[in-house]
């Protein structure tokens, strides 16, 4: 009895309700062969920027593009709140939404994913926490490295780069993720070793244009003026921005009519929020267009920052 038991339990897998299972070498389907190449969904896969495809750029020295996603996960100059570190990995997280397919929009009456552009996530500069002079060159020497790549030539007749480069040659561009409002300070220098003093479109709540002597007058070494509120005062001292830049949202507090007086001398115009609700959108893009006119262009927005050519 115990036999048959055991007999009976061993050939169980063969027999269905009494019928016989045919044994077959007939291997089972891989996944290509019955589902096919899907790709992620959006809640999988690596964490690159819109799913796009993922290259550490500055190790790979072989690797070409015409628009690199560069992350900048420096965060320790700021006066109140740290943790923009952290800003590049959740940028990425947001944009997981967003992908080469449903890309087209009916605002731009395009796709960027079909322009004939190639785009990359670089992945994040491995930003030191511990010494902001060598963070601060960290992020210049990385920036610089990907400007200097020769582009994939995606953007074609439209590539504007080699008439406004100073040595005449495609540049690629470089959307970078902060960070940190003073990551901007070692863009701009990289920046201007390209294409000279360049004008800003500054996209944000606060002016960052603050006179490190007069906003901390007890800070006392050199590195101690480079901060996410200073940035832009230490590019215009260093002749690295123009004067035909402009703000566009600003609402921050002053300390007084001067703060505004040492904004229009590092170069910028003013647009206030409350301006944007008076004025409209169109007049708005209108007044900075005429601002930077055909000048090559660094657009800054909030803590996402990218550069673009006008």
């Amino acid at each position: 009895m115990k036999t048959f038991i055991v007999l009976a339990v061993a050939l169980a897998p063969f027999f269905v309700a009494g019928h016989q299972i045919p044994l077959t070498d007939e291997k089972p389907p891989t996944w290509l062969s019955k589902y096919g190449a899907q790709g992620d969904q959006p809640f999988s896969g690596p964490l690159s920027f819109a799913h796009l495809p993922y290259t550490r750029c500055l190790e790979n020295e072989d690797t070409a593009f015409d628009v690199a996603i560069l992350g900048m996960p420096f965060d320790t100059a700021v006066t109140y709140r740290p943790g923009a570190r952290f800003g590049p990995y959740a940028i990425r997280s947001g944009s997981r939404r967003q992908r080469e397919t449903g890309g087209y929009t009916i605002a731009w009456g395009n796709s960027p994913y079909t322009q004939g552009v190639k785009i990359i996530d670089c992945g994040d500069i491995p930003v030191t926490p511990f010494d902001n002079a060598v963070a601060v060159d960290q992020i210049e020497v990385a920036y610089s490295t990907l400007l200097e790549r020769t582009p994939v030539g995606g953007f074609g007749q439209r590539d504007i780069t080699r008439a406004l480069s100073k040595d005449g040659l495609e540049h690629p561009r470089i959307v970078s993720l902060g960070g940190d409002h003073t990551i901007v300070l070692p863009i701009l220098r990289s920046l201007h070793k390209v294409y000279g003093p360049i004008s800003v479109i500054h996209f944000d709540a606060h002016l960052d244009t603050w006179k490190p002597e007069a906003h901390y007058p007890h800070q006392r070494s050199e590195q101690s003026r480079v901060t996410h509120g200073t940035f832009f005062y230490l590019a215009q001292e260093e002749g690295l921005i123009s004067n035909n830049s402009i703000h566009a949202g600003i609402r921050c507090k002053l300390e007084g009519t001067q703060d505004l007086e040492n904004d229009r001398e590092v170069g910028f115009q003013l647009i206030t929020t409350d301006d944007i609700d008076d004025l409209g959108i169109p007049e708005v893009v209108r007044r900075i267009r005429d601002r930077v006119g055909s000048t090559p262009v660094y657009l800054r927005y909030g803590n996402v920052i990218f550069v673009e050519q006008a």
